[in-house]
């Protein structure tokens, strides 16, 4: 029997992560939903002082990464069901990988950067 690398994870593992971060999505978007509207009009000074706090730049991280996660096992799945020589496949998730890693850090920079 030979083994061909797929990129593949099966179990249960993938599934909670997808679950987890979209609970964790919508109630992250709900409470942002609430703090918006709770300081309407909304101005860039408004809206600057929202993400101000740590406890708020922290939880838009966390969104963040959970969007990117749960973004990538999608990818990943589909990448799995139609490209189907491995180093298509492999190449394709490379740069889907170093994409959402760029894009982690630009989501640090920007809010970091607002002080």
């Amino acid at each position: 029997m030979t083994r061909t690398v797929s990129g593949a994870h099966y179990g249960v593992r993938d599934w909670l992560v997808q679950r987890i971060s979209a609970v964790f999505m919508a109630l992250y978007t709900l409470v942002l939903a609430m703090l918006v509207w709770d300081r309407q009009p909304m101005d860039y000074a408004a809206w600057r002082a929202l993400f101000e706090p740590a406890v708020m730049r922290h939880a838009t991280v966390l969104f963040a990464m959970s969007l990117y996660w749960h973004a990538w096992i999608g990818v990943r799945d589909i990448f799995m069901d139609y490209l189907k020589p491995t180093g298509w496949r492999l190449a394709a998730q490379a740069v889907v990988v170093l994409l959402l890693l760029l894009y982690v850090l630009w989501t640090v920079n920007v809010l970091w950067r607002l002080t």
